[in-house]
């Protein structure tokens, strides 16, 4: 999930959503289900499937643009982190880009539908804008049904509509995109992107994963390079005079068993962990010239090997081993596990949850660790993985203005524009406490509900300055762990799998539940390997081998 800002979109009351947070923040959760990475590919034909050859030609020119500087720079692609909610703010655009015309926009919410008329939130960011935008917004978990929907009659597309990848519809990349959508290309392209400073300002990796069949179609909503953590209740180890010092997978094992007793476990199901920490990779590799799927790989075998060590010691909470896993977040928290795997976004959640009745809660990732002891490989996650379009017209201008307003949307933190699109309006939305953090009105509960940052947002900022200590330890902790990114395999490209090959992962995510609490052992891997080559494995090992040959 998009990091929020300074005041977290007011408390951080209007995303709460654990299935988006799960796949915007957390790409080990989806390197832990191999037949979600191929669920959401649906394309019956391979004619999407060179989609980043020429990314490079038809992206924007990345233009970094800083308004205020960080606290914590970015490192290698880390988050930057603000301590501080700027004395002023700057105004990065001086006048509203439209020209008082109405536009309709579709985006998905997971939180309660704000009304739109008379929502003195939507006006003031029109106002910023200089036309109006008339929202269509339906609830994030039914909203791939209304998508498909809509995008069945072209007639009825909205003029700018959000798809996040886990909704993008059969055909979406060998039909829709070019017979629905505006090519982007030439109107932001290399030097073209300089009009919209902000634009410019999101990174490289971003706009290519909005490339269709060699064409710029999307806008982008950035995510996190660094996806996922393996966190531990510090504040509890504190008080047991415990300082761990992990650095390999037998360390975690150890520490695990030693903090079970009682009624205390020392973990919740790392599955994932498991995974980040034997570089098991998204989805495929190379071996020398031979493209191998992750499920193929040893360290793949040994990921499913170290769980089942784990579940095996004991060390696991009773819950979590009967695969109740939806309530792993409230055991960590209440103090019933004490490690456990979660999305970066998780962090700063967990401490809006918990500060006012613990106000010595701390949850902290461990430094990044190989299960080896050797130096640990982060892969990393989607630079995006919401992105919108606006609908085809032969009207030059109107493509022009919504992109002017794009840019206003993404303009990044210490902007006035930014400000008023998390936080609404001072004394209407928000007052200032005595430590001068907003705290939100009665009314901001009613209009204010993330809605704009759907269509396009800034690159991620650091900046819940109200959990004292955690922008510090936010930013140090991503900046350790981006020295250790590496891109994988077809990284930042937009790949649509043929729709045959959409469920021949499924039976590796019961697999891996089963292997890991000993229902099941490595030898079943291997025949799961083997039924998963024959059901259609090695077509799509052609099918992405067609890809790697025409991109060399």
């Amino acid at each position: 999930m998009n990091a929020t800002p300074t005041f977290g979109r007011l408390g951080d009351h209007a995303v709460d959503r654990r299935r988006f947070l799960g796949l915007i923040a957390t790409g080990a959760a989806v390197v832990g289900i191999p037949g979600l990475l191929t669920a959401c590919s649906t394309s019956p034909t391979p004619s999407a499937t060179n989609p980043a050859a020429a990314a490079g030609d038809v992206i924007p020119k990345y233009i970094p643009v800083t308004y205020i500087d960080p606290d914590y720079p970015s490192v290698n692609g880390s988050v930057p982190g603000y301590e501080s909610i700027p004395a002023e703010l700057v105004q990065s655009v001086k006048d509203a880009p439209g020209t008082g015309v109405v536009y309709t926009a579709m985006t998905p919410l997971w939180g309660t539908i704000p009304p739109t008329k008379g929502n003195k939130y939507y006006e003031a960011v029109n106002d910023l804008l200089g036309s109006e935008i008339q929202f269509q917004i339906t609830d994030g978990n039914v909203y791939g049904d209304k998508l498909a929907t809509v995008l069945a009659s072209a007639k009825d597309v909205p003029d700018w509509v959000s798809i996040p990848t886990w909704n993008l519809p059969p055909r979406f990349g060998s039909e829709i995109v070019e017979n629905v959508f505006q090519d982007l290309t030439p109107f932001l392209a290399g030097d073209k992107v300089t009009p919209y400073p902000n634009l410019a300002n999101i990174s490289s990796d971003a706009w290519k994963f909005c490339v269709f069949n060699g064409r710029l179609y999307g806008l982008p909503f950035p995510g996190e390079v660094i996806t996922d953590a393996i966190f531990y209740r510090r504040d509890i180890l504190d008080g047991l005079g415990i300082t761990p010092d992990v650095t390999s997978g037998q360390d975690l094992l150890d520490l695990a068993k030693e903090l079970t007793g009682g009624s205390v476990w020392g973990a919740e199901d790392l599955w994932n962990t498991a995974a980040i920490i034997h570089a098991v990779p998204p989805k495929w590799k190379l071996d020398g010239d031979a493209l191998v799927h992750r499920v193929e790989t040893e360290e793949y075998r040994a990921a499913l090997a170290w769980n089942a060590e784990l579940f095996a010691s004991g060390a696991v909470h009773p819950d979590a081993v009967a695969d109740l896993s939806g309530e792993a977040k409230t055991r960590f928290q209440s103090g019933k596990s004490l490690i456990a795997n979660d999305g970066v976004g998780g962090w700063h959640e967990a401490m809006r949850d918990n500060l006012a009745s613990n106000p010595e809660y701390w949850q902290q990732p461990f430094d990044p660790f190989a299960a080896d002891g050797g130096t640990p490989v982060l892969w990393k996650g989607n630079p995006a993985n919401i992105f919108s379009f606006l609908k085809k017209t032969d009207d030059e201008d109107k493509i022009k203005e919504l992109l002017a307003m794009a840019n206003v949307l993404a303009a990044p933190y210490g902007t006035t524009e930014y400000d008023t699109i998390n936080n609404g309006v001072e004394g209407v939305h928000y007052t200032r406490g005595a430590d001068g953090l907003p705290v939100p009105t009665d009314l901001a509960a009613t209009e204010l509900q993330p809605t704009y940052i759907f269509l396009v947002d800034p690159p991620l900022s650091e900046t819940h300055v109200q959990y004292p200590g955690y922008v510090k330890a936010a930013s140090e902790w991503k900046a350790k762990a981006a020295e250790y990114t590496t891109d994988p395999l077809f990284y930042a490209q937009q790949i649509v799998e043929p729709q045959q090959y959409a469920s021949i992962g499924q039976p590796f995510v019961d697999l891996e539940k089963d292997i890991s609490r000993g229902r099941k052992s490595l030898d079943d891997l291997d025949a799961a390997v083997e039924e998963w080559r024959a059901s259609g494995g090695d077509e799509l090992r052609a099918f992405y081998q067609d890809i790697l040959d025409q991109q060399s």
